[in-house]
């Protein structure tokens, strides 16, 4: 791992879920983690419903726009965080990878979507509170 952790977030369309939990992390981490998130089929473009939800606890993701999944993106992760792709995420030795099993907000309201987008921040916290502790037990 490098002196600042990189996290890629991967779903099948880079649209809602992986777009929240980028939008989140790169919120509560600031510059201190490299943040990266694509889709294996991506849209066209971002779901409306999961910027609105952003925007209500003050996240601004409107100028994101959907990313096709590269290897080098896998690559340069240190950690690599599924969300539904299942099979169509390539898989790397010596990757850390998490699957976070979270209800796709496709084709939902922002009524539908702020619990999806409440879920994600607590995983970020749990997740930036791992990457702190890791950075500083490298940094002994």
């Amino acid at each position: 791992m490098s002196d600042k952790p990189s996290v890629l977030f991967v779903c099948v369309h880079n649209a809602g879920r992986s777009q929240m939990a980028a939008g989140w992390l790169r919120h509560l981490a600031g510059d201190t983690v490299e943040v990266r998130s694509a889709g294996s089929v991506p849209a066209d473009q971002v779901n409306p419903a999961a910027v609105d939800a952003m925007a209500e606890v003050g996240i601004d993701i409107t100028d994101q726009t959907p990313k096709v999944l590269t290897t080098e993106a896998v690559e340069a992760s240190d950690v690599v965080i599924t969300m539904g792709c299942g099979d169509a995420c390539p898989v790397f030795p010596g990757k850390r990878y998490l699957d976070w099993a979270l209800e796709d907000p496709a084709g939902k309201g922002v009524d539908s979507v702020r619990p999806i987008r409440d879920e994600i921040e607590t995983r970020i916290r749990g997740l930036l509170t791992e990457l702190q502790s890791e950075s500083a037990a490298t940094a002994r």
